[in-house]
């Protein structure tokens, strides 16, 4: 049996696909989502791990088009069959357009204590272009009513070098967002996916801004590189740390969950195509809705990891957090010293001046986060 563990569940479904999203995704009807959230409560009451529960994050797609009923049994279904302990945090992914203080209120009643709010840009033009389903006016009516439900930890997820955007309206988002003094902001760089319409639309401007060339619509990379330092700029100026790579947080208030993944600490992950990793297996459920409603809930891609992916793994998680990674920590999990795997690849990042060493924790400068792609590969076998 597992001592602790986080659990993350599943929700697929959405109003409608943004163009820019290649996750597992898509719109359903309600009697497709009513037996979505009922073959979910058979997986969960019959996982065979257990463990007491640290953390729980509700992920999509889009879990807020589930009614409050709906959320509330998945919350019931998981204290029944999981001891969840007090203070636990407990997440939800919002879309705006999806917002009620109907739902807030039985979110509250079922124990969600943090909201994850995909806000991406406050320009509605740039909402508009990325086929978002709110307004930056929406949003803010949901923000008020998520604070007045008693929210009191909520991440607002944003997102930069979007097409057509400038520097100066990524930092007007900015500046809005940090007004409303959210506990949690999550800045992340558009990346352009193959499958998806904007991958049609900017596919070729991506890879000419990879290679430094002029883009029709998207920012260049001069300007991408503008947007990274004003995000780290502006955030710090707000009282917003860098506690992750794209991740910024009010002390105290870092996502558990999440930090759990970097961490690498053991998860199980419920619902249509999940992720798992408990102890030192991974594996994955069936992406095929009809398998996964006929209540095919068998294991895919189970891979136990060899000591080689599992040290990997340590360094390229890790080494995404401020914090850094901890060489006696390294010891005690792989029964080596730091130094014998990764010596001269550290010597070699500290003389360049994108590692740093500290009190037995080695973690990436400034410089090293600007090359932070470079820099993690180098740690990999």
């Amino acid at each position: 049996m597992i001592s602790k563990m986080e659990l993350y569940i599943h929700i697929p479904f959405c109003i409608r696909k943004c163009a820019y999203c290649d996750f597992l995704s898509f719109p359903a009807g309600e009697e497709r989502k009513r037996a979505y959230v009922e073959a979910l409560r058979e997986e969960i009451g019959g996982a065979a791990e257990r463990g007491d529960v640290t953390t729980i994050f509700l992920g999509g797609g889009t879990p807020s088009v589930l009614s409050g009923e709906e959320i509330g049994i998945l919350m019931e279904t998981v204290r029944s069959h999981y001891r969840v302990l007090p203070g636990a945090e407990i997440s939800l992914e919002a879309n705006p357009g999806t917002l009620t203080a109907e739902k807030l209120a039985a979110w509250r009643e079922a124990g969600i204590n943090r909201l994850s709010i995909g806000l991406q840009s406050a320009d509605n033009r740039e909402l508009r272009t990325l086929g978002r389903i709110h307004t930056w006016e929406e949003f803010l009516e949901g923000y008020r009513m998520a604070r007045k439900a008693g929210f009191e930890n909520i991440n607002i997820d944003l997102m930069s070098a979007l097409p057509g955007q400038s520097s100066r309206t990524w930092r007007e988002t900015l500046l809005k967002v940090t007004a409303l003094e959210p506990e949690h902001i999550s800045a992340y760089s558009l990346i352009v996916e193959e499958g998806t319409p904007f991958y049609e639309k900017y596919g070729e401007d991506a890879r000419r801004r990879e290679e430094g060339l002029a883009c029709s619509w998207l920012p260049s990379e001069e300007e991408e590189r503008q947007m990274y330092y004003d995000t780290k700029g502006i955030l710090g100026e707000k009282g917003y740390g860098r506690y992750e790579i794209s991740n910024y947080a009010r002390k105290g208030y870092e996502c558990r969950h999440n930090c759990g993944y970097w961490r690498r600490e053991s998860y199980r992950g419920f619902g249509l195509g999940a992720s798992s990793l408990v102890e030192e297996v991974r594996f994955k459920n069936t992406s095929c809705m009809e398998e996964y409603l006929g209540r095919d809930f068998s294991r895919r891609e189970e891979e136990r990891l060899s000591k080689e992916a599992q040290m990997e793994e340590f360094m390229f998680l890790g080494l995404r957090l401020a914090e850094g990674i901890s060489t006696e920590e390294f010891c005690r999990k792989f029964g080596c010293a730091y130094a014998e795997v990764y010596g001269k690849v550290t010597k070699e990042l500290l003389a360049k001046k994108l590692l740093c060493q500290e009190n037995q924790r080695i973690f990436l400068t400034e410089q090293g986060i600007d090359v932070s792609n470079y820099v993690i590969a180098e740690f990999l076998f």
